[in-house]
């Protein structure tokens, strides 16, 4: 395969994996718990601030059409391109300069979800300590529901044994179980709201209209932290033992469609529950000794143990190219061991997880920065898919006016990639100050 120009390969050509042994299944599983991150808790406020659900929606809709096209793409050029990372697949198509950007916006915005995800759990176990030890925030707390304590010991033992395996597939266990999870927060939101609205709901009531077009385009980027699954498309898709792009289609939509129904469901919800006055995060709106919500906490803090090890397999894929790269060019092919290898493989888990653990005990709240993480994001599901398309049709044998509508499709890609990378960031920036 490595031989072939991209011209040769076409769309039926396979990227060279070692024996690939997904079912199509397990990659729905792993890119739908891709998707559902923490995103899933910051849904109803998303609804807040687009202005009511209508707006909301609208917005959703339009992302999911580009959502789903970009996931396609992504099979698309990995197919042409023989490459079975993202960062592979962009350097490829795209050249050098490109796909070295790709890396760096790989590299913060993976790094930026964990610390993210770590902090969500963090802020669940402090939670459940605060449940079970209801005396302690009037005494000084023991040393053992102390956050350092409690993410460092579920770190070492749950996060790093769950992210030490070498293949993606190894993920469609726990992917299930974390959906579950997900699944179980929307399905408590929606009978909170019917079964005690009139004891949570609080004044003023859900606004009904968006106060400027400005505020429902301010939602894109939550709408792109939140369905954030392109960074493992690449290597899902290679890990997949069908890898025809119409069943990699199928494959995509079954899993946008159902994100966006536990998605849709949670925004709603949460936001006719508690209108204006609703958090950030939904879980903080609710009361602290609720036995249904605290199981929805300790069952959410389940799904992002779920998701984390994918992110840091993604991110631990980057380093391992920087490494074989640095050994092939500065030492010799054999000089250094091989970074897919076990030893090698444990030292860059090891440091992802310490380095991002460090981050989230000791750096401020996140939150403001979470429109930062959905404007870079944009790069994985906009931009660089769109980029991907154009460099990728100029080699294929199709027709001038499919050829001509798929370029068309990818500046459009690129173009409104960059309005919410551009929007997000200067948003984002004008609240830190």
């Amino acid at each position: 395969m490595e031989g072939l120009s991209p011209a040769r390969r076409g769309l039926l050509a396979k990227p060279a994996t070692a024996s690939p042994s997904l079912s199509s299944l397990g990659a729905v599983f792993i890119l739908l718990k891709s998707a559902l991150g923490a995103g899933l808790l910051n849904f109803p406020w998303a609804f807040h601030k687009a202005g009511g659900v209508t707006p909301a929606f609208l917005v959703e809709l339009v992302s999911l059409a580009f959502l789903i096209s970009g996931l396609v793409i992504l099979g698309y050029a990995a197919s042409v391109s023989g490459q079975t990372t993202y960062q592979g697949v962009v350097g490829r198509l795209c050249g050098p300069a490109i796909g070295k950007l790709c890396e760096a916006c790989f590299i913060v915005n993976l790094l930026m979800i964990s610390v993210a995800f770590l902090r969500v759990i963090g802020d669940q176990l402090d939670k459940l300590c605060d449940f079970l030890l209801p005396g302690a925030p009037l005494a000084l707390p023991p040393w053992y529901v102390d956050q350092r304590f409690t993410l460092t010991l579920l770190s070492v033992l749950v996060i790093l044994p769950l992210s030490a395996p070498r293949e993606i597939g190894f993920q469609k266990f726990t992917s299930f179980l974390g959906t579950l999870a997900a699944c179980y927060l929307a399905l408590v939101i929606v009978a909170q709201y019917y079964l005690g609205a009139q004891a949570l709901v609080q004044e003023p009531r859900p606004a009904l209209s968006p106060s400027s077009w400005a505020s429902v385009f301010s939602v894109f980027p939550t709408i792109c932290f939140g369905f954030q699954c392109h960074e493992a498309a690449v290597s899902i898709y290679c890990s997949m033992r069908n890898q025809s792009l119409s069943h990699w289609a199928l494959v995509s939509v079954l899993s946008l469609l159902a994100c966006c129904l536990i998605y849709s469901l949670t925004g709603v919800y949460g936001f006719l529950t508690f209108g204006t006055e609703v958090s950030a995060d939904i879980l903080m709106s609710y009361p602290g000794d609720d036995g249904v919500i605290i199981v929805a906490r300790v069952l959410f803090a389940v799904s992002i143990v779920t998701v984390y090890p994918i992110v840091l397999f993604l991110g631990r894929s980057v380093m391992q190219d920087f490494w074989r790269r640095s050994c092939c060019q500065a030492c010799g092919p054999r000089a250094l061991a091989d970074p897919s290898g076990l030893g090698v493989r444990m030292l860059l888990t090891v440091l992802w997880v310490t380095v991002t653990l460090a981050m989230a005990l000791f750096l401020p709240d996140l939150s403001e920065i979470i429109g930062i993480i959905g404007g870079i994001s944009s790069f994985f599901i906009f931009i660089f898919p769109g980029l991907c398309l154009i460099c990728a049709v100029s080699t294929e044998p199709i027709g001038p006016w499919a050829r001509c509508c798929l370029e068309v499709w990818g500046v459009v890609s690129v173009l409104v990639g960059t309005f919410i990378f551009g929007q997000s960031t200067v948003a984002a920036v004008l609240e830190l100050l």
